[in-house]
């Protein structure tokens, strides 16, 4: 459902600046960590010229069939595009696995990780000595309209949800970007953060419902309390949503890292 907003969302200049690591003689290999359904191999391959080579990884073997039932068409220049998938926690990657990849990629990934996972990860992903392209990463700022009183309330506890502790110590949500940029930097990459925010209207109804509610019921799940506060504003919000009245932007940053 959200991977056309995702589509329109990307920062379509940062795709003109790994056009120089595109492969010259035969195909470009790109390695593409938490793939999911495959979405952005989807989305760039068709955006690239030459052969590409692309390799998917997930820990989730449902949406790995997915993204092989999936794949890209072709490349912009009608050049074929091949995909393997592999079954990996993505934090614990052998980085002799990314060994011969042009371009790393990944999407919606790095507000989902603790700080220990996003270090060891750009660690691997600059051993590899290619650019990442890292996409779609939440900055915890949502503007609706028309406004109401709850909204600055749900959004920061929403946010102090992306930001919760879990088994694996606590998440870094909103500040996923500015930590990963200081790590690239810190290992000798240069990056590049441009916004690319989702614009949800009247042509989103469906998907605007669905963000609406996944939004509620985490900051609701932060703070029970919210609960029985939002049950209007929860009835008022999708009422719109389904009438097209509802605009929502939910900002996020892309980040391409590449070696100096």
């Amino acid at each position: 459902m959200r991977e056309p907003a995702d589509a329109a969302a990307r920062a379509p200049e940062l795709v003109e600046e790994i056009r120089p690591y595109l492969a010259t003689d035969g195909a470009t290999e790109i390695h593409d960590l938490g793939c999911g359904t495959g979405s952005m191999a989807r989305w760039l391959a068709a955006q690239l010229t030459g052969p590409q080579r692309w390799v998917l990884y997930d820990r989730d073997a449902e949406l790995l069939t997915v993204a092989a039932a999936e794949p890209p068409d072709e490349a912009s220049d009608g050049a074929p595009v091949t995909i393997e998938t592999r079954r990996r926690d993505i934090t614990r990657l052998d980085p002799e696995e990314l060994a011969g990849a042009a371009l790393i990629t990944a999407s919606a990934l790095l507000d989902m990780m603790t700080a220990e996972q996003l270090h060891r990860l750009v660690a691997t992903c600059a051993g590899a000595g290619c650019a990442a392209l890292i996409t779609l990463s939440v900055t915890g700022r949502v503007d609706l309209t028309p406004v109401d009183p709850l909204d600055q309330c749900v959004a920061a506890a929403f946010n102090a949800h992306q930001r919760r502790t879990t088994g694996a110590g606590r998440l870094l949500g909103p500040d996923a970007v500015s930590a990963a940029v200081d790590s690239f930097t810190r290992l000798g990459l240069d990056v590049e953060v441009r916004p690319s925010p989702w614009r949800l209207g009247r042509g989103h109804t469906v998907l605007t419902a669905e963000w609406l509610t996944g939004w509620l019921g985490a900051a609701c799940e932060q703070r029970p309390e919210l609960g029985a506060a939002t049950h209007s504003y929860a009835r008022r919000r999708l009422a719109d949503a389904a009438a097209g009245r509802l605009s929502v932007t939910v900002h996020h940053q892309d980040l391409l890292a590449r070696p100096r």
